[in-house]
């Protein structure tokens, strides 16, 4: 298939509420990801959400596994989630840094619970359900946001801690 363009913050449909999917199995949605995935992966991303491609459906995408952009992070598997359900199962929350391929070379410090389960469809409109915690956790999370109109900007609590990556990370800062 082929890469997309990605939307950037202040696209209005990143605001929107997405819809949901009601055909599975069918050419369109399979598609859909084939395109998702490309422009993931050219991107170098963890995750992708259809919105940010201009499609307003409930559709995300994420897989880590050796990604530049996320060099330490713990493998997240390749997964295809649609008409997502989210449930914290652990009130406490972690801070860390989230970047977005709609908000090319920033980043911010966000608070997100620790672990979640999360329920869904495959492609096929097989329902499926996963605990996830850390960094999947997380990448999971951002996605969904995506589905609500939520870019992760809006959940950073002091924008001290927003900015340009080669600002904010910087070795010879003082």
């Amino acid at each position: 298939m082929t890469a997309r363009t990605l939307l950037k913050m202040g696209h209005p449909l990143l605001l929107q509420q997405a819809e949901a999917v009601v055909e599975f199995n069918s050419p369109e949605l399979d598609d859909l990801i084939l395109d998702m995935y490309d422009t993931m992966r050219e991107n170098n991303g963890a995750g992708l959400a259809a919105p940010q491609i201009g499609v307003s459906k409930q559709v995300v995408i994420f897989s880590v596994d050796g990604n530049p952009r996320y060099p330490d992070v713990e493998p997240v598997p390749d997964t295809v989630l649609i008409n997502p359900k989210i449930e914290i199962l652990d009130e406490s929350t972690e801070s860390d840094w989230e970047g977005c391929l709609s908000i090319p070379g920033m980043r911010g410090l966000v608070a997100r619970p620790k672990k979640i389960q999360y329920s869904g469809f495959n492609q096929k409109g097989e329902s499926f359900s996963v605990e996830a915690e850390g960094f999947h956790a997380r990448v999971v999370q951002h996605e969904v946001d995506h589905l609500l109109g939520i870019l992760y900007p809006y959940r950073i609590k002091d924008l001290r801690y927003f900015g340009f990556e080669d600002e904010l990370f910087r070795s010879d800062q003082s």
